[in-house]
């Protein structure tokens, strides 16, 4: 009896250690996958796979992106261009007409590039008229100078306003694909709805995000245009009031 009790004790111990041994290698075994998986996800999510899996919605934002970006600087460098005034500028007018060199201060204005050389220019060829012919002379050109600026910004604009309607439409085509592929499969599950899904959120996001920046982009440039403006609009300002001073001396 005791002999057949150590007995059932020593087998008992061989399963538990082969039992031990049989799950000590199932985990081992089921850890490298698991790690592999892991890596594959990880692999997954770069930015240019992901933007990939937009569709071919994602065609026309990223143009619209590259004309915002193309927009923007091309503007800017314009604006930027046409704020630039030498703060001498008006006093060497100033001085011309004091010494009755108008014709001199006509010349002077043409040999400068910048708008409101442009401005007083045309003010200047208008002496000897009535003031507030000098004003509608110098407004008509400054309407002219201030198009110019604004040239193409309707342009931003609309991107501005297109680009999440694509991205809404990537949502609508990214749903067909997603029905599509069920009805071809005939089954519900991930590896079936993910292609549509990912198409759906992708060109949404993107389309915002190009929206986004384009809004942004137009904004600063018609701050810079006001800020331009205001500065125009004081220069010529202070060139009426140069006009006036010799009128009200005599």
């Amino acid at each position: 009896m005791a002999l057949s009790l150590a007995t059932i004790l020593l087998q008992a111990g061989v399963t538990v250690d082969s039992l031990s041994s049989a799950v000590a290698d199932s985990i081992v075994n089921a850890s490298g996958p698991v790690q592999e998986v892991t890596k594959v996800v990880v692999e997954e999510f770069s930015v240019l796979d992901l933007l990939g899996k937009g569709g071919y919605v994602m065609y026309p934002i990223g143009f619209l992106f590259a004309a915002a970006v193309f927009l923007f600087i091309e503007r800017y460098l314009y604006i930027r261009k046409t704020a630039k005034l030498d703060e001498n500028f008006l006093h060497t007018i100033n001085d011309m007409l004091q010494a009755g060199n108008v014709q001199g201060a006509i010349n002077f204005c043409k040999t400068n590039s910048y708008p409101i050389a442009k401005l007083l220019e045309k003010g200047l060829s208008r002496l000897g008229s009535p003031i507030r012919d000098i004003e509608a002379a110098i407004e008509n050109k400054a309407k002219v100078e201030i198009y110019n600026m604004e040239k193409n910004l309707g342009i931003l604009s609309a991107i501005a306003r297109i680009a999440p309607m694509f991205g809404f439409l990537g949502t609508v085509t990214g749903m067909i694909r997603t029905f599509h592929n069920i009805s071809i499969s005939n089954k519900i599950d991930i590896s079936t709805i993910a292609a549509g899904i990912y198409e759906k959120m992708v060109t949404s996001a993107s389309g915002l995000i190009v929206g986004i920046i384009a809004y942004v982009l137009y904004t600063l440039l018609t701050t810079m245009i006001d800020r331009t403006i205001n500065k125009m609009e004081i220069t010529a300002i202070d060139f009426l009031d140069i006009l006036h001073k010799p009128a009200s001396k005599s």
